[in-house]
């Protein structure tokens, strides 16, 4: 099982897959709640793994990870170029367009929440293909 953290300064995703490649969570939360969101997870879960993004403030979050996890864990940084519009993409793909929204084109459409929880997502895809 590995859990997926897209760090943020305002909001992070967080994602856990298991070894199916099933998602059992995803959800975006404020960046205050995201270690103790975590250490929930780790309780109920107990992944194995954590993967997190390499850019926005990457590194204050690894070390704030590092010290304040219940758990000890490895963490591995995945790159996260491009995240953020394949993550537009897979939304669409999650959540099918209802209505006239169907007839939108993809490049035109906007997802209508924080995408924060699929680049978690992602991520974890991200380390299980190299």
């Amino acid at each position: 099982m590995i859990l997926g953290f897209d760090p943020g300064r305002d909001k992070c995703g967080i994602a856990l897959i298991n070894d199916q490649r099933e998602i059992l969570y995803h959800q975006v939360v404020d960046s205050q709640e995201a270690i103790s969101t975590i250490n929930t997870l780790f309780q109920k879960y107990h992944p194995e793994l954590l993967v997190m993004g390499n850019q926005t403030t990457s590194q204050t979050w690894k070390q704030q990870l590092e010290s304040q996890l219940t758990t000890s864990i490895p963490i591995v940084m995945v790159d996260e170029r491009n995240s953020t519009r394949e993550a537009g993409d897979r939304y669409w793909e999650m959540y099918p367009p209802q209505g006239l929204t169907r007839f939108i084109p993809l490049s035109l459409r906007i997802p209508p929440r924080p995408l924060d929880d699929i680049v978690a997502i992602l991520l974890i895809e991200r380390y299980c293909s190299r």
